[in-house]
């Protein structure tokens, strides 16, 4: 059998948030193209029963390992469970993040603001960081990572400033880490979401706040769509690399919004 770009035979990979929505979707597509891919999220119940359903319908191997992405120690005991049972990465895709609640800037607490930025902005860096380290030690060298920006990256919602500023940092954590990973060969790039259905979205399809202060129902994708889109970019050879790619429901109103 021939082996195709997409074929990821021999290949590991880690997918945050990979139990539920966007994250289980692309774990599915992995694991039909090849991968062996990890699954890493914080309710144990959930990805084990994941990855038993994903394991049966991809026919591949998938590994559940509990783990929060915004605790260091976490982070250190996941990417040393993975050294010690696969002896390298190929693919991290930072999935795993939070919304934000649907309230004025000025009335978030605190502890909202800093529960983001833990999910989705620190857990990328310290899952990139540990990636980078087992990337540029192990043989073949060199890996891909590719973030869940989404397109709040370029233009936000009302109401969703801890969101918001994390994914323009994810923006900045995938071009330094795609110019940091050069000399490794490392690549690394963004893929920006949008209005794929899930539970984060299941609010959207019903009416949620335009910038104009209405209340609308906005259209929505299958998140397949997306998993497909993060397979073609890790079925990149390492010397071909998308740095950005906007994957989105087409009559949502992102373009020209405001």
């Amino acid at each position: 059998m021939t082996k195709t770009a997409n074929d990821g035979r021999g290949k590991v990979a880690l997918v945050t948030g990979g139990g539920t929505g966007i994250g289980r979707a692309i774990s599915k597509a992995l694991g039909a193209a090849g991968y062996k891919v990890v699954i890493s999220g914080r309710r144990a119940d959930v990805l084990e029963t994941a990855a038993a359903q994903l394991s049966g319908e991809t026919g591949g191997e998938v590994v559940a390992l509990t783990a929060d992405v915004g605790d260091p120690a976490s982070v250190q005991g996941l990417f040393d469970a993975i050294s010690t049972r696969y002896g390298r990465l190929d693919l991290l895709v930072n999935n795993a993040g939070v919304s934000v609640p649907n309230v004025s800037l000025e009335d978030i607490p605190f502890a909202d603001w800093t529960a983001i930025v833990a999910a989705n902005l620190t857990g990328a860096f310290l899952c990139t960081q540990h990636a980078f380290r087992l990337m540029k030690s192990q043989t073949p060298r060199g890996g891909r990572i590719i973030n869940n920006g989404s397109i709040s990256a370029t233009t936000p919602r009302p109401n969703s400033a801890p969101y918001t500023a994390t994914k323009h940092a994810i923006t900045g954590l995938t071009k330094s880490t795609a110019l940091d990973g050069r000399e490794f060969d490392i690549a690394c790039g963004q893929i920006d979401i949008g209005n794929a259905a899930s539970d984060m979205t299941t609010k959207i399809s019903q009416g949620v706040l335009q910038a104009n202060g209405m209340l609308a129902a906005e259209a929505t994708m299958d998140p397949v769509h997306v998993a497909d889109a993060v397979l073609y970019m890790a079925g990149l050879p390492l010397s071909a690399n998308v740095l950005t790619m906007t994957v989105m429901a087409t009559k949502m109103p992102f373009v020209g919004r405001g």
